[in-house]
């Protein structure tokens, strides 16, 4: 059975002693609310993360929201993943659209980070959405499949297992606009359906595929209905915690 999982992105958001007070209530929130086999995810900027792994416990665990592919060097602000399991962490983001697009990160670049993360025996979540151009020229399809294949197709069947994905029209992420229920399925399904024809059926079907892109209480029950939809990476509403863990209550 493929696991449920909501992962909060906080991206570059709220200073240290903000970082404690929102985690904070978002664990005892959990932890009095959710019934749900949900696994939820705190993904915070690094300098929280060794003081928000300790406040964290039952369902939520920790995130990153990127790391560097080398163990280590002189690679001057970069953070590796062995220091991030040091502290605790058990999911990264990598390939965020904002990654790709601000620091020109590749497939091939992001291939090498999903290694070394493996390698930790930690779970990448790995991002991947088209733009609203890609979308209107009907190329968004074959554009989503080429980061899964380039990114992602030279894992093992075990190692392809402990990925997660994570799909996020571009077009609708901090913008408000949502894909609607079917446009988020229907690629929810190709991409299921583009790993079952490298992988087989069988493993495809238990991949975990999360929404991103706007998603709020109120369109999450909506969306986690779906049949090819595992969950949400919350940007903008993993900011405030009752409305996070709204969202964490939609899913069933």
């Amino acid at each position: 059975m493929r696991k449920k999982i909501i992962a909060g992105n906080w991206k570059m958001n709220n200073d240290f002693e903000q970082g404690l007070k929102l985690a904070s209530e978002v664990n005892n929130m959990v932890k009095d609310e959710i019934n749900a086999d949900v696994q939820v995810v705190i993904c915070a900027p690094y300098i929280h993360l060794a003081s928000v792994g300790k406040l964290l416990s039952g369902k939520v665990a920790l995130g990153a929201q990127n790391c560097y592919t080398k163990k280590s060097g002189a690679y001057t602000g970069e953070v590796s993943v062995e220091m991030l399991k040091s502290v605790g962490v058990s999911y990264v983001i990598i390939g965020h659209s904002e990654r790709r697009e601000y620091f020109n990160e590749t497939n091939q670049f992001l291939a090498e980070k999903v290694n070394i993360i493996l390698e930790n025996g930690l779970t990448p979540i790995f991002c991947c959405g088209e733009t609203l151009k890609q979308r209107e020229e009907g190329i968004h399809i074959d554009f989503v499949n080429s980061q899964l294949t380039d990114s992602l197709f030279h894992l093992s069947p075990e190692q392809f297992t402990k990925v997660v994905i994570a799909y996020e029209p571009i077009w609708a992420i901090g913008t408000g606009v949502t894909a609607s229920t079917a446009q988020a399925q229907e690629m929810h399904e190709k991409i299921r359906n583009h790993i079952a024809s490298k992988y087989g059926a069988s493993l495809a079907n238990e991949i975990t595929i999360q929404y991103g892109g706007s998603c709020n209480a109120s369109n999450a029950p909506e969306l986690f209905a779906c049949a090819d939809i595992d969950g949400g990476l919350i940007g903008g509403a993993s900011l405030e915690a009752r409305k996070f863990v709204d969202v964490i209550k939609a899913m069933k």
